[in-house]
């Protein structure tokens, strides 16, 4: 990337970190443009899509949740204790900024032609893992599918997004549904 546009995307990235934490994911992508001083085009060539922008922005805590997500999966860890983990810190991501859980709801965790980014599939790998590694344990039901459960965790996150307390709570109910012999 010439240096130019490596500080026009650099721009963006802050202007978009305050713009998301001021209004949410759902902030105007124009009014990022104008603030980090470059053309709306600009921003569209770096980001197609607000997808795109928002994984840009939260690389670091996405980075953070996949690496709890692969340390979760080794054999050390209880299936069902790992899972429980592994929501938890899924539902906290989804309740960092305002909006990004019905950005995470009507984004490719419905299997649509699109590809699904990298961090969508990671986090989606490593559920269906970790669900996986539950159900041969004999700890959780097999009737619900890795897409529903983050989708279940997902609207929790944003049912909660005025009240952020009840997540957990909420959270722990889906959990102790899922779980055999509760």
């Amino acid at each position: 990337m010439r240096a130019d546009a490596q500080r026009n995307y650099e721009m963006l990235v802050e202007h978009a970190k305050l713009a998301f934490a001021e209004h949410g994911v759902d902030a105007s992508l124009d009014a990022i443009a104008r603030r980090a001083g470059v053309a709306s085009g600009t921003l569209y060539r770096h980001f197609p899509t607000r997808l795109d922008l928002v994984e840009a922005t939260l690389s670091h805590q996405i980075a953070d949740l996949i690496g709890l997500g692969h340390h979760l999966l080794l054999p050390t860890h209880d299936p069902f204790t790992a899972l429980s983990t592994w929501l938890h810190a899924t539902l906290h991501h989804a309740l960092t900024y305002r909006g990004l859980s019905a950005t995470l709801l009507n984004t490719t965790l419905d299997h649509t032609p699109e590809t699904p980014s990298p961090w969508h599939k990671e986090l989606l790998d490593t559920t269906t893992h970790l669900l996986n590694r539950a159900r041969a344990a004999n700890t959780i039901t097999t009737e619900a599918t890795d897409t529903e459960i983050l989708k279940t965790v997902t609207a929790i996150a944003w049912a909660t997004r005025n009240a952020p307390d009840q997540a957990d709570r909420l959270l722990t109910l889906l959990l102790n549904g899922l779980r055999y012999g509760r």
